[in-house]
C-alpha cells in the first residue's frame, strides 16, 4: 500500500554549492565542512580523474573530464556557485575555460577555482606582492608564478616542497607549511603570503602565520570557499584569517 507524503525545500535554503574534487584530494572537503558548518548551505561535491602525480602533462588532461565530473552534480539543483578545486589545474587550463566547461554541464550561476578566488582575495585585501608557498615542482609552481604577475601580483618570494606525487602533498605536516611561509613572509618586500594547492593542510595556520607576520595570509581553500560564499551571497561563520574576516564565508 503506498503511503502519502508531504514535500519540502531542498537542502540549502541559503545556498546551494557544488565542489568539483580532484580524485587524488584528501584535504579540501574536510576544509569545507569547517568552512560552511550551518545546515542552510548544502555542499555537493563531484571529483574528477587526476594524476597520481602533478605535472604539466598530467595536469591538462583534467580539461576533458570537468563536464563529466560536473555532470554528476545533483542535476535537480541550480547551484549557487561551483568551484573547481585544483589551483595548478585551473592555471594550466585557465579560468575562462574552466568556467565554460562547468556551466556546459550544471545548472549554476557562478564558477570559481583557487586562481580566481586568490587574485580576487589579494584585490579585496589590497596587496599585491606575495610570498609564495607551493609544494610542488618547479614546472608546475612556474605558471602559477606567470598568472598571478599576469593579473598584476608580483611573487616577490618563493619556497617550494618540490613534490610530484599528490598523496605525498597530503601529508606535509602543517608546521612545515608554517616554517615555509615564514620564510618568505620575513622578505620585506612581501605583503601577503599565498599557500598555494588545495591538498596541503592550512586552515589551522593561517591564522597563527599572519600574527607571526603581521600579514595578511591566503590559502587556496580558504580563499576559494570566501570566494564562493561571496558569489552567493552567504555571510558570516567561521572565519580563519582576514581575508574571511572581510565577510562572505559561512
Amino acid at each position: 500500500m503506498g503511503m502519502p507524503y508531504d514535500s519540502v525545500e531542498p537542502i540549502g535554503s541559503r545556498a546551494v554549492l557544488g565542489l568539483i574534487v580532484l580524485q587524488s584530494d584528501e584535504t579540501i572537503e574536510q576544509d569545507y565542512q569547517r568552512c560552511f558548518p550551518q545546515g542552510d548551505v548544502a555542499i555537493y561535491v563531484s571529483r574528477v580523474p587526476s594524476g597520481t602525480e602533478v605535472t604539466t602533462d598530467t595536469l591538462p588532461m583534467m580539461e576533458a573530464e570537468l563536464p563529466r565530473a560536473a555532470s554528476l552534480l545533483p542535476p535537480s539543483l541550480r547551484f549557487d556557485a561551483v568551484g573547481y578545486g585544483c589551483t595548478s589545474g585551473a592555471t594550466v587550463i585557465g579560468p575562462d575555460r574552466v568556467a565554460a566547461l562547468v556551466e556546459g554541464a550544471a545548472n549554476v550561476a557562478a564558477v570559481s577555482d583557487p586562481l580566481s578566488a586568490v587574485r580576487a582575495g589579494l584585490a579585496a585585501l589590497g596587496v599585491s606582492r606575495i610570498g609564495l608557498v607551493s609544494p610542488y615542482i618547479a614546472e608546475v609552481t612556474a605558471p602559477l608564478c606567470a598568472a598571478l604577475q599576469a593579473s598584476g601580483s608580483e611573487v616577490v618570494a618563493s619556497v617550494s616542497f618540490d613534490e610530484r606525487v599528490e598523496e605525498r602533498v597530503a601529508r606535509i605536516d602543517p608546521a612545515s607549511i608554517r616554517a615555509a611561509a615564514l620564510a618568505v613572509g620575513r622578505d620585506p618586500g612581501v605583503e601577503a603570503v599565498f599557500l598555494s594547492c588545495t591538498n596541503l593542510r592550512t586552515l589551522d595556520v593561517i591564522s597563527e602565520i599572519e600574527d607571526l607576520l603581521g600579514k595578511p595570509v591566503i590559502s587556496s581553500n580558504q580563499a576559494l570557499a570566501w570566494h564562493m560564499a561571496r558569489l552567493a551571497g552567504v555571510t558570516g561563520g567561521p572565519t580563519f584569517g582576514r581575508l574571511m574576516r572581510l565577510g562572505g564565508v559561512g
